[in-house]
């Protein structure tokens, strides 16, 4: 691995700028090829949860901290749908790579740890990103929402793709079937989206689960994502930003860790 190493920084200096950016754009290719899966999908799923919660609980619910409900929901709904696709984007091009077997195809050239890292973020990061911001200007225009803190909700927006990216490829590296990465999904990442103030108030919780409620990163992205839009939140955005941060920080830590020792890559 040192020769594989070194040669890369011989060839290409400090940094595999060219293979890392192919791997970027191998990625954003990846997604992009199947764009009605990918893109559209996701798209026609969020206007389709709006439009059932609009119809059954808006006019019952009224309003949630001074803002319509059917506006309350749309920034989660945007976060939730940033979170899924860039998981999935990372976790299934490492695991479908893995099942096929030419996973190997990736880790023979010249890149270093960190190079795959960002390569495979980069991916994921694109996916989540491009789904938010269409669905944050549909919010924009088709609901009046509005951006009351646009950088807040920029910052948000990355780190969700960010943060879920690095915890797809740590999914994409444990799991060796499809079915492990289904069990991922279901039991892990759609509950705890769900269960995070998307569409409601962790006020409105008992206490107990307001509690866990602040141990959900998930909860501060789309709390975060709300502040940005609609200048409301239920906690402070740079206690939400400390901890997104602190979390992404550390998963990245851990991929990289993990790319380092060819966990389960290598085997």
């Amino acid at each position: 691995m040192a020769n594989i190493d070194e040669m890369g920084v011989r060839r290409f200096g400090r940094w595999n700028r060219t293979g890392m950016f192919t791997l970027a754009e191998r990625e954003c290719r990846r997604f992009m090829a199947i764009w009605s899966q990918t893109v559209m999908g996701p798209l026609i799923n969020a206007g389709l949860l709006l439009a059932v919660f609009a119809i059954a609980i808006g006019p019952a619910r009224g309003q949630i901290m001074g803002v319509d409900y059917v506006m309350f929901i749309a920034p989660g709904l945007l976060m939730m749908t940033v979170i899924q696709n860039s998981f999935a984007n990372t976790s299934s091009s490492i695991l479908a790579a893995k099942v096929q077997g030419n996973i190997v195809d990736t880790l023979m050239p010249p890149l270093s740890p960190l190079e795959l890292l960002f390569g495979y973020l980069a991916g994921g990061l694109a996916r989540g990103a491009l789904v938010g911001l269409v669905i944050g200007a549909v919010m924009i225009v088709g609901l009046g929402t509005g951006l009351a803190h646009p950088l807040w909700f920029l910052t948000f927006l990355l780190l969700g793709g960010l943060m879920m990216g690095a915890l797809g490829i740590l999914g994409g590296i444990v799991a060796n079937k499809f079915d492990q990465m289904s069990a991922i999904t279901n039991f892990i990442i759609t509950p705890l989206s769900f269960l995070s103030g998307t569409f409601y108030s962790i006020d409105d919780l008992p206490p107990a689960l307001t509690t866990a409620a602040h141990f959900d990163p998930f909860f501060y992205l789309i709390d975060g994502a709300r502040y940005g839009t609609l200048g409301v939140s239920d906690s402070s955005p740079w206690l939400g930003l400390a901890v997104c941060a602190g979390v992404t920080a550390a998963l990245c830590l851990l991929a990289l860790r993990w790319f380092q020792k060819g966990y389960r890559l290598k085997s």
